[in-house]
Parts: structure tokens; C-alpha cells; sequence
């Protein structure tokens, strides 16, 4: 149970005590997840002294930007989640696609530090996570890693990251600035697909009775929170929408399976608005598809296993896009001969492009499953399709440059930039995409046991219990739960009276 992240009760009376007078002498104050769903709920203490604490600086504070309505500038707060329409001179199709964006979240300017607060902050306040002796230690291949050093500094415990070695370099920057030394950073074997090789080198660390280490993959604060946060944000865009147009229905929801925490907002989404919960996988590693496995370049979407916490039960479609697409859009997009040739030969709107531009290769992987869903629904101009874009181009200048050399010999043209458009864009087709029956989703719930029962040692008993739709539901009792620690936690500090 606590390697999954599901106490609600207080585990060790010693280890809570020492967490509150950490937090006491740091001044280190915890948001609930009520009110990361609904940031006006923050006490207007706390939103006014957030005006002079920079987004991108290692203060406490910065706890209650943890959620999707940040401002464009990051420094306030919005009334609605930043969000991209794509054109649809662009897509090609009718249906509304409709993207929200994760770079507006503070420290990283990526999703993932929701994710990983939803994993610690559960920790904390139950007494099963010591600030003043234990290691956090945070697997994934980027952002996620990301997120945990940015919640561990912020919350004044010590941080380590765990990624492949082949990832891209602005994700090693980042981190060469935020841990606190370099032996924080944990280079594995690979790239994007070498999962099991962060999962061993995991295991060796918790060896160490004071290392915890926060499986993405397995810790249901992950599902929890964007379940219960990221789907509320996304419900808020759709209604937003629905205001101006109400004819228009939501009808999929696309993410990449990842952790399969971010896809988690679909369970919501299908509870309050209907729509249908579209899976996207790498076509070079297509595991839920076809069983399959390979390498690709679509940083942080996670593959050659289904992760724990996946409701794969709940899950309507998979699609499948190659990173070859997703490779040579981000060069589209980002470069100026790309831009030219979409305003000039397409009309679409300069600004308009300008914000392409800014999607990151897991954000264009979920844009490009969308349309190839819409398209194989044959949705209408009053169906909406919602997905994230979880991070920003600026994670992956390295990447558009080795892109150019490996794909367009060193020099990209208007010439290619008609080609990608042709044949990713306009020309997409609708292949490798899986309606899935009960037959289709057994076979990849089953596919789980290898990794989760064989590898991980997780019982059979706790694994078939997630086949049942009453487990998922249940889940939701949490959040109620952890609001109340985090609540009883803030007032034993006696901080919270400060904002009040």
C-alpha cells in the first residue's frame, strides 16, 4: 500500500512530527488538491505574495502554482486554462482540436511538477516521507524527474532524478541547475523506450532504507491528481467553449499513454461530459497496439510496458504515430521556412503559427493522434476533441537541430516543409488506429502481468483488482482524505494563519 501511494492515515507519528517542524522552519506551506483544481480557492494571502516570488525560483510558495491556470506571463493566475485551437487549414479535419498547454506551470514549464506533487505531498502529510533524512528519488525519462527535484527543493528535502542517458540535453541543463549536486542526476542505459533499465537501477537504490522512490508508473497520486486536477482544467476549457458555441459536444479525449497519469483526466471527462478516452503509443514501440516493442524519439510518453496505473479498462481507442512525423512537424513548426510556406501558401494566421511553434514532441504526438481520431470518426465542425501538449518546444531545440541533420541532410527548404505538410497533415492517414472491444482491452490489461507481477512483485490479487471499474472509482475517496491531512498538517505549522 504505501509503495503505491494509498495511505490516508497517519503511519508514523515520529516521522510526521519531524515533517511538521521541517516545514515550520522553512515556511513551507501545502496547497490541497481542491484547490489546485480551483485556484481561486487560495487564500488571497497566499495569490498576493505570490506577486513578488518569480515562477521560476526555488520558493515555497510556488506550491500553489502547481496547477493549469497560470497566466501567460506564469506570474498571476487565469480564469481558464491556457489553450491552443489548431487551424483547421492545419488539420484537415472539422472537428474543434483543441489543445491545453502545460508550459505555463511554474519551475519546469512542463505538467509533470502537478504530477509529482500529487506523489509527495500524500507522503508528507502522512507521516511516510522524512524531509529531514530520506531521499527522493523520481524515475522517468525527462519531466517527470524534472518536476520531483523542482517539489523536493520547494518542499526542502533532497531530490534525485533517474532518466536515460539519451534524452535530450536541455532536460540534463535543467537538472545540472536544480539538484543539489551532480551525483543527483542518474544517467540509465538508452533512450525514451528503456524503461525496465530505469526500473533496475530503481530497485538498487531502495536498497537504502532512506530512499523512497516515487514510481511514476505505479503511484496512484499520479492518476489521482490529474484525474481530479487536469480533468477539472480540461472540463473548464470545453465549458469555456460551449458558452460561445453551444452546439458543440466533447467527444474523445487523446494523451499518450506516458505514466499514464495525464490520461488519467479521462476517466473524468468521460464521467462528466461523455467523451471517449483515446490512448497514443509510439508506432516505432507499439506496445498496446500490436504487443509491440522498438526504440523512438517521442520524449516522455513512456513505452514497452503498461503502467499501473493505466484504467486500461476505460480506454476506447490506442493510436499509433511515428516519431517520424512528430520529428519533422516540431522542424515545420519551429522553422522559419516552415512558418513561410504554412502563411504564405496556406493562409493560416502568423500568430497563429507562432503558437505551433511552441508545442513540444509529446504535444505534437497527441495534436496528430487527434486529428488522425477525428478523422477515422468522421467527426463533425460541432465535435470537440481535447489533448495537452504537456511541455514546450524549448525542451527540444537539440532535438529539431539533430532532427534536421538526420532527416533533411543538414538543410531544411520550403520544398520539405510541402512534403511534411502533405504527407503528416493533409494526407494523414487513418491506419493504426484500434477501436478496442472487451476482448482488445483484456489482452492489454493482461500485458501488465509480465511487468507489474513477474518483475515488480506486486501480488496477483491487487493486480486483477484494478480490472474492476468500482477499484478506479474508489480511488477518488483519496483526494477528500489527503485534503484533510494536508489541511491538519498546515494548521500544526501554524503557517497557514499568515495568509488568511
Amino acid at each position: 500500500m504505501a509503495k503505491l501511494g494509498l495511505e490516508r492515515e497517519i503511519v508514523d507519528q515520529e516521522v510526521y512530527d519531524r515533517a511538521i517542524a521541517h516545514c515550520r522552519e522553512q515556511g513551507i506551506c501545502f496547497p490541497t488538491f481542491s484547490q489546485l483544481a480551483h485556484p481561486d480557492t487560495i487564500p488571497a494571502g497566499i495569490r498576493s505574495a505570490l506577486e513578488t516570488v518569480s515562477p521560476d525560483e526555488a520558493h515555497p510558495l510556488n506550491l500553489f502554482r502547481v496547477h493549469w491556470y497560470n497566466s501567460p506571463d506564469r506570474q498571476g493566475f487565469s480564469s481558464v486554462p491556457m489553450y491552443l485551437e489548431i487551424p483547421g487549414e492545419l488539420t484537415g479535419v472539422r472537428a474543434r482540436i483543441v489543445v491545453a498547454l502545460g508550459r505555463f506551470f511554474p519551475m519546469i514549464d512542463a505538467h509533470k511538477v502537478l504530477a509529482a506533487y500529487g506523489c509527495l505531498a500524500p507522503r508528507m502529510v502522512t507521516g511516510q516521507f522524512d524531509p529531514t533524512r530520506h531521499r527522493a528519488v523520481w524515475p522517468s525519462t525527462g519531466n517527470y524527474c524534472r518536476g520531483g527535484v523542482a517539489i523536493s527543493r520547494l518542499m526542502g528535502c533532497h531530490g534525485v532524478a533517474v532518466l536515460p542517458e539519451g534524452m535530450s540535453r536541455e532536460r540534463f541543463d535543467w537538472l545540472d541547475r536544480w539538484v543539489l549536486g551532480p551525483e543527483d542526476i542518474i544517467r540509465t542505459v538508452g533512450t525514451e523506450s528503456n524503461v525496465k533499465e530505469i526500473y533496475d537501477a530503481c530497485n538498487a537504490l531502495d536498497q537504502d532504507p532512506e530512499t523512497i522512490i516515487f514510481n511514476q508508473f505505479c503511484e496512484f497520486g499520479n492518476y489521482l491528481v490529474h484525474s481530479f486536477c487536469t480533468g477539472k482544467a480540461l472540463e473548464s476549457v470545453f465549458r469555456s467553449l460551449k458558452k460561445k458555441s453551444p452546439d458543440i459536444e466533447a467527444r474523445l479525449f487523446v494523451s499518450a499513454t506516458g505514466s499514464a497519469g495525464t490520461i488519467g483526466a479521462g476517466d473524468h471527462l468521460k464521467r462528466t461530459l461523455g467523451t471517449q478516452i483515446v490512448a497514443v503509443e509510439a508506432l516505432e514501440c507499439p506496445t498496446l497496439l500490436y504487443n509491440g516493442f522498438g526504440e523512438h524519439n517521442i520524449q516522455g510518453i513512456g513505452d514497452k510496458h503498461v503502467p499501473y496505473i493505466h484504467n486500461v479498462m476505460n480506454t476506447d481507442f490506442v493510436v499509433g504515430i511515428s516519431d517520424e512525423v512528430t520529428d519533422t512537424l516540431a522542424v515545420l513548426f519551429r522553422r522559419p521556412e516552415g512558418r513561410k510556406f504554412l502563411v504564405e501558401r496556406h493562409g493560416l494566421d502568423p500568430s497563429a503559427v507562432e503558437r505551433l511553434g511552441d508545442l513540444g514532441l509529446s504535444g505534437i504526438c497527441n495534436v496528430v493522434a487527434a486529428i488522425k481520431a477525428a478523422r477515422y470518426m468522421d467527426l463533425g465542425a460541432d465535435d470537440v476533441v481535447i489533448t495537452v501538449a504537456t511541455d514546450g518546444a524549448d525542451l527540444y531545440n537539440s532535438e529539431i537541430s539533430k532532427a534536421i541533420e538526420e532527416r533533411f541532410g543538414g538543410n531544411f527548404s520550403v520544398l520539405d516543409a510541402a512534403e511534411i505538410y502533405g504527407a503528416h497533415l493533409r494526407g494523414l492517414r487513418t491506419d493504426h488506429v484500434s477501436e478496442l472491444t472487451h476482448v482488445d482491452r483484456n489482452r492489454i490489461f493482461n500485458l501488465g502481468y509480465f511487468t507489474w507481477v513477474e518483475q515488480q512483485g506486486v501480488s496477483v490479487s491487487e493486480f486483477q483488482a484494478r480490472r474492476d471499474p468500482s477499484f478506479w472509482t474508489g480511488l477518488s475517496d483519496l483526494i477528500p482524505a489527503w485534503d484533510a491531512r494536508i489541511q491538519a498538517f498546515n494548521e500544526s505549522t501554524g503557517l497557514i494563519s499568515r495568509y488568511s
